[in-house]
């Protein structure tokens, strides 16, 4: 896999897509990475192949979508972590899509109904659209490390590129609303008050930050 830093940058939101379908080589590598986040997680997470329905709602339209005919459903057992955790490892897959050549987007409430399968005690939370971009994506305004964290001169540099790297991860509306603290060893990160999909966004953001840190670096608090 190419550097994860170097994913995170390339690695921005998209919604129009190519009319290309996904090679079958490429479908396996990625059902071989769900199923190995399935089982670490305990989640349900789902690729749907080749069914642009999802994407074909008004709410779709309303999002500016194109030519969506596969998306990631995130899926799991409904507790009080499911959001958060349904982030950290979404964005997990996100940056294994975009290490072989795909595109996404966080998608919360523009699309129509998905065909995942959500057994009995379970949830969607949020679906990713997937495929060929037909760009790249756009760089968006971030906020600055000082803003989102306790960062001084004296952090070790660990810390300095978990925030940086956390400042690069996506997040509902480009809100960047949560706050990485550091204390000794310990890191506590917590998401802002107002705002959609909180809990998912402090997942993704958490996933950025330990993957450039280096969990042999902190425990979270």
């Amino acid at each position: 896999m190419k550097n994860i830093l170097a994913l995170m940058k390339e690695r921005h939101s998209v919604r129009q897509y190519l009319d290309k379908a996904i090679p079958d080589e490429i479908r396996k590598e990625l059902d071989s990475y769900t199923e190995k986040l399935n089982q670490t997680s305990g989640l349900h997470i789902q690729i749907l192949y080749d069914e642009p329905d999802c994407f074909r709602s008004r709410m779709a339209h309303y999002g500016h979508f194109e030519n969506c005919a596969n998306y990631i459903s995130m899926v799991g057992k409904k507790s009080d972590r499911l959001d958060e955790d349904c982030g950290y490892y979404g964005e997990l897959l996100v940056l294994k899509a975009q290490a072989l050549g795909l595109n996404t987007c966080w998608v919360a409430l523009t699309h129509g109904k998905s065909k995942a399968k959500v057994g009995a005690g379970e949830r969607e939370a949020i679906v990713l659209s997937l495929g060929y971009g037909k760009t790249q994506g756009t760089l968006r305004k971030s906020k600055t490390p000082t803003e989102v964290s306790n960062l001084t001169d004296a952090s070790p540099a660990w810390f300095r590129s978990g925030v940086e790297a956390a400042l690069l991860a996506p997040t509902a509306i480009n809100q960047q609303k949560f706050k990485f603290t550091l204390d000794g060893n310990k890191v506590t990160a917590k998401a802002g008050l107002i705002g959609p999909c909180l809990a998912i966004d402090l997942g993704i953001v958490k996933c950025h930050f330990e993957l450039a840190a280096g969990k042999e670096n902190f425990v979270w608090g």
